[in-house]
């Protein structure tokens, strides 16, 4: 006989992410496994969410209350409605040796989150883990979405209510903005001082819009910053200030702060301003 070591070669590396979609709607994505062996491939495709053990794993303290920073929950938000947030097609079969079978991937959300994840494994025999995908997405009720900042939520859902951040003392300067929904967002930008001439702090902001057939309209989003004479007393800068985004498109805004001539190293200087949208 002649031993034969099973080798395989996926298109995704790690992790998958289907982006943002409109809550109660589709995404789909699709990724490659080429069987590399002399062998016909037997596999199974299985996911964390649908494990025996899910709700034994559910027991445990999340990551987040824990004396462990680093987070070991692969199951995120998932469906109220109780099926699966992410599937995946087809579940098993066999690869022939040198062929290649294609995965197609479905994100389903039915509510706003942005923590919507799970864990693909794709098992041969029965027996050997291949490769482990991380399933990441994102739903919002609305198609136009801000991403960036600090977060200030948990990455997974509860009753809590999620009180106001207030402005930290230290050369920690947070600038929090408002969007459509007036969900807040805060950037935390931190000077260092050094000899030559000044580098400012810089962070960015994302805007962006989904495409989406709730909202069929080819209008662009349009974005604008309030209060920009304000900002600019205290040190902000934001580029573009306003702006058009179209739809199934992402745009930064970078946000840099360098400390007015008047600023006391001891306090911080906080900043809010409001930033709409529509289309």
């Amino acid at each position: 006989g002649r031993g034969v070591v099973p080798s395989t070669v996926c298109s995704v590396e790690e992790i998958l992410d289907m982006g943002y979609v409109v809550a109660r709607e589709k995404a789909t994505s699709t990724f490659k496994i080429q069987n590399t062996c002399t062998l016909a491939l037997r596999y199974s495709v299985q996911l964390d969410s649908l494990s025996s053990t899910r709700d034994k794993d559910r027991q445990r303290l999340p990551s987040f209350i824990t004396s462990s920073s680093q987070r070991t929950e692969f199951v995120g938000t998932q469906n109220y409605s109780g099926l699966s947030v992410f599937s995946v097609f087809p579940t098993e079969g066999e690869i022939l040796a040198g062929k290649s079978q294609d995965f197609i991937v479905t994100f389903s959300p039915d509510h706003e989150s942005l923590y919507y994840s799970d864990r693909l494994k794709v098992v041969l025999f029965g027996k050997k883990i291949a490769h482990v995908i991380h399933l990441k997405g994102a739903a919002r009720d609305h198609p136009m979405f801000v991403e960036g900042g600090v977060p200030l939520d948990v990455p997974v859902e509860s009753l809590a209510v999620t009180s106001p951040v207030s402005p930290r003392g230290g050369n920690v300067l947070p600038l929090t903005l408002h969007y459509k929904t007036l969900s807040s967002i805060l950037l935390v930008l931190e000077y260092i001082e050094g000899e030559s001439s000044p580098v400012p702090a810089v962070t960015e902001l994302k805007v962006g819009d989904i495409r989406t057939a709730q909202f069929p309209s080819k209008k662009n989003v349009e974005f604008s910053l309030d209060d920009l004479p304000l900002l600019r007393e205290k040190g902000f800068s934001v580029e573009p200030a306003k702006g058009k985004v179209e739809r199934g498109q992402v745009k930064a805004i970078s946000v840099s702060w360098v400390p007015p001539a008047d600023f006391t190293v001891s306090y911080s200087s906080y900043s809010a301003s409001l930033l709409t949208g529509e289309g």
